[in-house]
């Protein structure tokens, strides 16, 4: 075939109009400091002088966050512990519930979840209170957390003929929190719509979703605001989204780059400033039954997680008044 004849080349994502390229441009660095490196440990610094000058501001109600995102593997699990510890570690009371059957949660918080452990399991089918099954953290003691055991894993077909199925979770939360005061609960929601993350959004205040800085992300989003609508219009009219925190963000791809772009400019008003980066800390502190936040404090994923922290307790402060 002569060179005439062979039809032109067309290179992926150059085609289109909304191409993920569309907004982006190289960025060539014009000293040292402006290398990308430079600017994330100037970003980390920053963070930590100000995480040292702020002061932690402390509720003055409860306040139940449902952490969930229909899409497996964003971070969600990852978010919860690291945001109640740092949290803890500031003084908040915070109580973890692991309602999904996986347990990783229980396993990052350093919690017994084996089988046979008292667990949420207990709490739903009515043997046991809230109250009786928290354990707290070894890493941290003031923060307690409701285990998950493989148990939970058969609940919905055991409640499937309760009428108010839906309801569980929020009436045992509302014993225990009827005790209490100013204390921040976070779900941390299986990656499905079943009836364990029913329960949490029907017993939640808030929805914060975390998002990964990848494509499909974006379409996660969309199904979860529209589920979070669904269920405040027809079982829980309390339930709003607080916040989106973009995670699993990559500096050195133009692909994280436009979805965080994307996310800032459909949520403005709700999405952290903060963004959790890739880091190779936040994947290897699991494994030592520990967080991020203290397997290794200073790392920029334990500063990310704890100025994540802080402005989600500003939230939250904002809605009480």
């Amino acid at each position: 075939m002569d060179s005439e004849d062979r039809p032109p080349v067309v290179l992926p994502h150059t085609d289109h109009e909304d191409s993920i390229h569309r907004t982006l441009k190289p960025h060539k660095p014009t000293s040292i400091a402006d290398t990308p490196i430079a600017q994330e440990i100037e970003k980390t610094m920053a963070m930590k002088r100000a995480l040292k000058s702020e002061e932690y501001p402390q509720l003055r109600k409860n306040h139940v966050v449902a952490v969930a995102n229909q899409k497996g593997g964003v971070g969600k699990t990852t978010t919860v512990a690291n945001l109640a510890v740092a949290l803890a570690q500031k003084g908040t009371k915070v109580l973890v519930i692991d309602s999904d059957p996986q347990g990783n949660a229980s396993t990052a918080l350093g919690i017994e979840h084996h089988a046979g452990t008292p667990s949420l399991y207990e709490v739903l089918v009515g043997k046991m209170a809230l109250g009786e099954v928290a354990q707290p953290c070894p890493n941290e003691p003031s923060l307690l957390v409701v285990p998950a055991t493989v148990d939970l894993a058969g609940i919905e077909m055991e409640l499937a003929d309760e009428a108010d199925r839906s309801y569980f979770l929020r009436r045992v939360l509302e014993e225990y929190l009827a005790e209490r005061e100013s204390t921040l609960v976070l779900i941390d929601c299986p990656p499905s719509l079943g009836l364990l993350t029913v329960n949490a959004f029907c017993a939640a205040n808030w929805v914060l979703i975390p998002v990964q800085a990848e494509y499909y992300a974006l379409e996660g989003i969309s199904l979860l605001t529209d589920t979070t609508n669904k269920i405040r219009a027809s079982l829980n009219p309390d339930l709003d989204i607080i916040a989106f925190l973009v995670t699993m963000f990559d500096k050195r791809t133009n692909l994280s780059a436009q979805v965080e772009s994307d996310v800032r400019t459909h949520y403005p008003n709700q999405t952290l400033k903060t963004n959790i980066p890739r880091q190779v800390t936040i994947s290897e502190a699991p494994s030592w039954q520990q967080t991020v936040v203290t397997y290794d404090k200073n790392s920029q994923g334990s500063v990310a997680y704890q100025m994540a922290g802080l402005e989600l307790l500003n939230k939250l402060i904002e809605k009480e008044n």
